[in-house]
């Protein structure tokens, strides 16, 4: 789509596009709903910095473009408690429509429509491709099989198609990966539908030569093309829907095996790899690069859901404590938690930035240079 750019500004300019269009309908989520519960939004802003442009519109909220384009927020109007404002500050207080003024339940609404809105847009993203380009059918049809593989002894024959491991469901080849590689040398119960039934078998995955550290299993088959079927609208929304959480699913199971070591932290990445991934899929067209955002979307929603202070799912966290006491935590605490939030934020930026330059197209640069 964008080949003709040398690879660096495509790269960039893939990268902005689709940083930008998942930060918008994040903010956009909180604004929605702070509007929908009557919380006057002063600031909504795209990038951070001095503005490029800006502009009221009439219910007095000023709407930005700023110039450092890694991010985004939504100004709600008494988000600091009129308590701990200056005199002064108070006089420009609108009265009813202030976020702190408002019970919890409706702070909790706002604060959790960003993350909701990026889920919102990854169904509609997906129902999107269904609808135009079409679902994916057969993707996990065995197309050839290893000479002596754990996939040929287990009884695997190619035009199988694996239905669900060890009782899981599974629609996609991705997924057939991510369950057989954290079970080297253990059994696999593997479903397969052939010629119209089902049947049960069992293989034991063999370790990657050259994991021997690290086993990862393999099956030892190779998949096939699978084919794209169109869907009418309502379907489509209903399949967005479903891979939306399919996806969701999968890549809270890859952070939970990284938490327990069954997978490695590599796999991890953060701006830098976006921006790469974002140009290569900005190179192989419009449905890759759509797919890419969805994809983001979902794991943009999942990260901000986190308990961890300063991120969406810290406030909600605080918002269900002070629910169930009657009254907010106390203010030395939610500081300690912001800070405490604030310094693992950092350690995670620091450890997926190293993982990109480490592992990515730059590792492999200096790498080639000192090589």
């Amino acid at each position: 789509m964008l080949e003709f750019l040398p690879e660096t500004l495509r790269t960039i300019l893939a990268f902005l596009v689709v940083l930008g269009v998942l930060i918008f309908f994040h903010e956009l989520g909180h604004y929605l709903a702070a509007r929908w519960r009557k919380v006057h939004v002063d600031v909504f802003s795209i990038g951070f910095g001095r503005a490029l442009a800006r502009w009221t519109d009439r219910q007095g909220t000023e709407w930005r473009l700023a110039w450092i384009p890694l991010g985004g927020y939504v100004k709600l109007h008494g988000h600091v408690p009129s308590e701990e404002l200056l005199p002064e500050s108070r006089v420009d207080e609108r009265p009813g429509q202030t976020f702190h003024d408002k019970p919890v339940r409706d702070r909790a609404i706002i604060v959790a429509a960003g993350p909701v809105a990026n889920f919102v847009l990854a169904a509609v993203l997906f129902a999107g491709l269904y609808a135009t380009f079409g679902a994916p059918r057969d993707m996990t049809t065995v197309a050839a099989v290893g000479p002596g593989s754990p996939a040929e002894m287990a009884g695997l024959q190619p035009g199988d198609a694996i239905i669900a491991l060890d009782g899981e469901r599974v629609v996609r080849f991705d997924q057939v990966q991510r369950h057989i590689q954290p079970r080297a040398g253990q059994q696999v119960r593997v479903t397969v539908q052939r010629d119209g039934r089902a049947l049960d078998l069992v293989a034991t995955p063999i370790p990657r030569l050259g994991s021997e550290a690290e086993p990862v299993g393999i099956l030892g088959v190779q998949g096939g093309q699978g084919r794209f079927e169109r869907l009418d609208p309502l379907s489509a929304l209903g399949a967005g829907v479903v891979q939306t959480y399919d996806m969701s699913v999968a890549t809270l199971t890859g952070i939970w095996e990284m938490i327990t070591g069954t997978r490695s932290a590599r796999d991890m990445g953060g701006p830098i790899r976006i921006a790469e991934v974002s140009g290569q899929a900005a190179t192989l067209g419009i449905v890759p690069l759509i797919n890419l955002m969805a994809l983001l979307s979902i794991s943009l929603a999942l990260l901000n859901l986190f308990p961890i202070p300063l991120l969406d799912g810290g406030h909600l966290m605080f918002y269900a404590a002070e629910a169930i006491r009657g009254r907010p935590l106390p203010a030395r605490a939610q500081e300690y938690g912001f800070r405490v939030g604030f310094a693992l934020l950092i350690s995670l930026f620091v450890f997926v930035t190293f993982n990109d330059i480490a592992h990515g197209s730059i590792g492999r640069w200096i790498g080639g240079l000192l090589g």
